[in-house]
This record gives structure tokens, C-alpha cells and sequence, in this order.
């Protein structure tokens, strides 16, 4: 349009007759192939290899009534609000060199003097355990294993994605705020220059414990099993925190950081599965 009127070829009014005439045609050319055309679209996005594997591999449904539901959503924002104010609190104790800090120095010493061969094996064991070469093993063991066994991806990639997010997060609030570890002579197994705050194998072991609990106990019905793998799984929170503790790595204010950055990482991966695979059914006799 611009071209032929600044080459003195047409008038401006002769370029606008003919882009109207233009999409007269197209519209009379498209109405009578609409239908074909939508159709034909459909059947393409529905037979592509990715849209058959994500319908079948990754989309899950299940089907709980409102108050389960609702249950759900309280407990995934209580996780995530308590795991912020508590990591809140501790940042800025850390920050202020007071307040939950001042727990750190007694319950090292407390350590210290519980020190003996025996419990150095254990501890040093369960830090290997949830260190930064065992535990991706095991995740990647389990992800891959859990998507085989039950031919379904979603829970596999929550877990992934949760243990993820804990690396990335630990990473940048470690270097973020730049804590430095206890004496390098209280070190047992070898000597870390890294930062302190948080604990990264803490928040490893939180993320992969309490996150696999949720996955695995949501789908199941029993009290009594909910309540015995959510214990089983705070005891190997404990585990690994009072390992770190004991082994000279960290601080306990290092270890409470990052259990309240698991909170919210589950709180995260309670309302993401929630939200994407309940659906609420009525109780039978409800009108």
C-alpha cells in the first residue's frame, strides 16, 4: 500500500478499496472449509506423538470429594506459610548474628562431647547417603524405577522438579548470603570451604523424604500407613540434620533453614498435584 501510493502509481483510497476486496474474498473462500479445517486440525494435535504421550504417560486424575480437596489446599498453604516465616526468622537471626543463632554454639558442644567411633561411622554414612553424588543416584534410581513400574511419569516428575528447585534454591541463597561453615579442626570426614547457610544435604534429604512421602501416601487411604510414613520420613529428616551437625559441617540454624525451605517446596508440590489431578465427585445420595 505504501509503495504504490508513494510511487504515484495509486491513490491511498485505491490501496484500502483493495485490501477490503481482499479479505472479502478469503472469507468467502474460508467459511465453507471452516469446519474441515477445524476438524482437521484436531485429529492432527490428537495423533501427534507428543499429545499421545502426555495424555497417556503424564496426565492423572483422581477423584476426591470437596472437604479431601479442600484438606489438600489447607495443608499446601500451611506448608508453604509456615516453612516462609520460619525461614524468614532464621535468615534474619543469622543476618543479626542473634536470636535463633544462639542455639547454634550449645548444641555443637553438645555434639562434641557425644562424639565416639561407633556414632562417627553412622553419621558419616548418613552423610554420604544424602551427600551430592549418592542421593541424585538415588533420585534418578527412583524416578526412573517409579516410572517404569507403574507406566506413568507425573509423580516422577514432581519428585525431579522438587529436588530441582531445592539444588537451585540452596545454591542461590548460599551464595546469596555467604555464611561460613564452623572451624575447619571439628570437620570429621574431610574439609568444606563452602558456604554454610543452608544445609544442602538437609534440604536434599527433606525435599526427597517428605516430597516421595506425599506422593506416595496421597494415593493411598489408610491412616494408619499416612501416619507411619510421614513419621519414617521426619526421622530421616532428623538423620540427616543431626549428621551435619555432628560431623562439624554446619550449624543448627543451617539445619533449620533448610527444613523450612522443604516446607515450601512441598507446600509447592502439594497445591501443583492438587491442582492439576483432583477432581471432585459428589458422596453417593447427594442431590
Amino acid at each position: 500500500m505504501f509503495s504504490r501510493t508513494y510511487l504515484g502509481a495509486h491513490w491511498l483510497t485505491d490501496t484500502i478499496g483493495a485490501v477490503l476486496l481482499v479479505i472479502g474474498i478469503a472469507l468467502a473462500i474460508w467459511a465453507p472449509l471452516a469446519a474441515t479445517l477445524e476438524d482437521e486440525r484436531r485429529r492432527s494435535r490428537a495423533s501427534h506423538p507428543w499429545r499421545t504421550f502426555y495424555d497417556r504417560y503424564v496426565v492423572e486424575t483422581r477423584e476426591l470429594d470437596a472437604g479431601s480437596r479442600h484438606i489438600l489446599r489447607v495443608t499446601a498453604v500451611t506448608c508453604m506459610g509456615t516453612g516462609a516465616v520460619f525461614f524468614t526468622l532464621t535468615l534474619l537471626s543469622v543476618l543479626g548474628a542473634g536470636g535463633v543463632t544462639t542455639i547454634d554454639v550449645p548444641v555443637q558442644e553438645w555434639l562434641l562431647e557425644a562424639r565416639s567411633p561407633v556414632l562417627t561411622t553412622v553419621m558419616i554414612v548418613l552423610a554420604v547417603v544424602f551427600g551430592p553424588i549418592a542421593l541424585p543416584m538415588i533420585v534418578l534410581v527412583v524416578c526412573v524405577g517409579w516410572g517404569l513400574l507403574t507406566r506413568h511419569a507425573w509423580r516422577p516428575l514432581l519428585l525431579a522438579g522438587a529436588m530441582a528447585t531445592g539444588v537451585v534454591l540452596a545454591q542461590i541463597i548460599g551464595r546469596t548470603i555467604g555464611r561460613e561453615r564452623p572451624p575447619i579442626d571439628l570437620m570429621l570426614y574431610g574439609t568444606d570451604l563452602t558456604f554454610s547457610f543452608p544445609s544442602g544435604h538437609v534440604l536434599g534429604a527433606a525435599d526427597f523424604l517428605l516430597v516421595t512421602a506425599y506422593l506416595v501416601l496421597s494415593r493411598r487411604s489408610s491412616v494408619r500407613a499416612t501416619g507411619l510414613g510421614l513419621a519414617l520420613a521426619m526421622v530421616g529428616v532428623v538423620l540427616a540434620a543431626l549428621s551435619r551437625l555432628y560431623l562439624g559441617y554446619h550449624w543448627t540454624t543451617d539445619a533449620l533453614a533448610s527444613v523450612s525451605i522443604s516446607l515450601v517446596v512441598v507446600g509447592c508440590v502439594i497445591a501443583i498435584d492438587t491442582w492439576r489431578t483432583v477432581r471432585v465427585v459428589e458422596p453417593v445420595g447427594r442431590g
